[in-house]
């Protein structure tokens, strides 16, 4: 098991690559479906519960120029998923080729501290941090539209932008008071 690389294979021409990350597979499935739909350009996207990916395919696998870890809000194992995940991405990834998608944020039963720590997380690793409505199908249409754009940009589809420059612009910050207690 090693790393996964972001430039260690050549690009497809009018071709984009996402890899989703999840671990309970909930949205996974239907936000693939809503991706591929794309119809100015092809997009593959690959699944997995975890990283490292299995090394048995390394030479038939395409470079991968997103990766999008899917994180439910409502669980810990998820959470965990995601953060051990992470140490098998190159540090190249974190130049604009990785996010984090967060669903169920609007769940009462989402506990606040695991969203900071979420925000956190991606604000350490300078990574984008998406909201999705995984539960409607417009919701899942929005989410799959935004990953597009980003996805577009990262695989180099779109003139004068770079994945570095979108990843500065959407990048996660931290208020100053994120340690704070909160009053609620």
């Amino acid at each position: 098991m090693s790393l996964l690389k972001p430039f260690s294979k050549l690009p497809g021409l009018n071709t984009a690559n996402i890899l989703l990350v999840e671990s309970e597979e909930h949205f996974q499935q239907s936000l693939a479906d809503a991706l591929v739909e794309e119809t100015g350009v092809t997009v593959n996207v690959r699944l997995a519960k975890s990283l490292p990916l299995p090394m048995e395919n390394d030479e038939n696998r395409p470079r991968i120029d997103l990766v999008v870890f899917i994180i439910n809000l409502a669980s810990e194992l998820s959470f965990q998923s995601a953060e051990t995940s992470v140490k098998h991405l190159d540090p190249g990834y974190f130049l604009g080729k990785a996010c984090f998608m967060v669903t169920n944020a609007r769940s009462a039963s989402a506990p606040v501290e695991r969203l900071d720590a979420i925000r956190k997380l991606a604000a350490s690793l300078h990574c984008p941090l998406l909201f999705a409505e995984d539960q409607t199908p417009e919701g899942v249409s929005s989410a799959a539209d935004r990953l597009l754009t980003v996805l577009k940009v990262a695989a180099g589809l779109v003139p004068i932008t770079t994945a570095l420059y979108l990843s500065n612009l959407t990048k996660c910050t931290l208020p100053p008071d994120i340690d704070q207690p909160s009053f609620d």
